[in-house]
This record gives C-alpha cells, structure tokens and sequence, in this order.
C-alpha cells in the first residue's frame, strides 16, 4: 500500500469515528434536560457541568480529528472520555444492548488510541504544522 493510500485511510478513518459522535452528540444537544438527568442518575457529581463538557467533547474534538489538528491530544482525550462512558454508562452486562454499548465504547478507545500514537498523517493540519 502507498503512503498516499495510507495518508487516505487515515483521514477516512478519522472521518468515520468523528461521525460517531457527532450522532451521539445531536440527542444530547436536542434534549439536554433528559441528558442531565441520566448523567445524574448515574451518580456523576456536577451533571450540568458534566453534561457541557460532554456536549464540548462530542462536538468539538470531532472536528479536530477530521482537521488533523493536535490529533494525537484530541484522540486520547477521546479514547478516556469513551472508556469512561462504557465504565459510567454501559456496564450492565446482564443487559445485551448496554453489553453492546460497552464493548463497542472500548473498540471506539483502540481506533482513537491507534490515532493517539501514530497521528493524523500527511493529510493533516499537524503535518503541515511540522513543516
């Protein structure tokens, strides 16, 4: 395979998992007292707090990831923030879908933490940062 067609695969990828927030993101945003109240039901201290600096994370980290700008920052902070999520939110594993849910968060946490340690690649503001 070709650099270039790796330096490709990269920004899909980055692309892809961006997506994927984005949509979690939206149901936040459409319904933040519902959001706050399930982020208190879960015992989280702070959940208005809690609940903008997940609306922060979800939307705006995203963009840095399809940017390739501090890529590597942006996709670590991610990967805690799904662990987190799969930890908080998703460990009732007698329950299939929030089994699901958790395993799918920490498969999202090994994409982002590819792109933590390899970076964004060539097609990236951080590549052309370097130069």
């Amino acid at each position: 395979m070709t650099q270039r067609n790796l330096d490709s695969l990269s920004l899909i990828g980055r692309i892809l998992i961006a997506i994927l927030f984005w949509i979690g993101v939206s149901g936040k945003i459409t319904a933040p007292a519902g959001t706050i109240g399930y982020i208190g039901s879960a015992g989280i201290p702070l959940p208005t707090l809690a609940y903008a600096a997940t609306v922060f994370v979800e939307l705006v980290l995203p963009v840095l990831l399809v940017l390739g700008y501090r890529t590597r920052l942006s996709a670590l902070v991610l990967a805690i923030f799904s662990v987190a999520a799969a930890l908080f939110f998703h460990a009732q594993f007698g329950d299939m879908n929030q089994s699901t849910h958790f395993f799918k968060n920490l498969a999202i946490a090994g994409g982002l933490l590819q792109l933590a340690a390899f970076g964004g690649g060539s097609l990236s503001l951080d590549a052309r940062r370097q130069q």
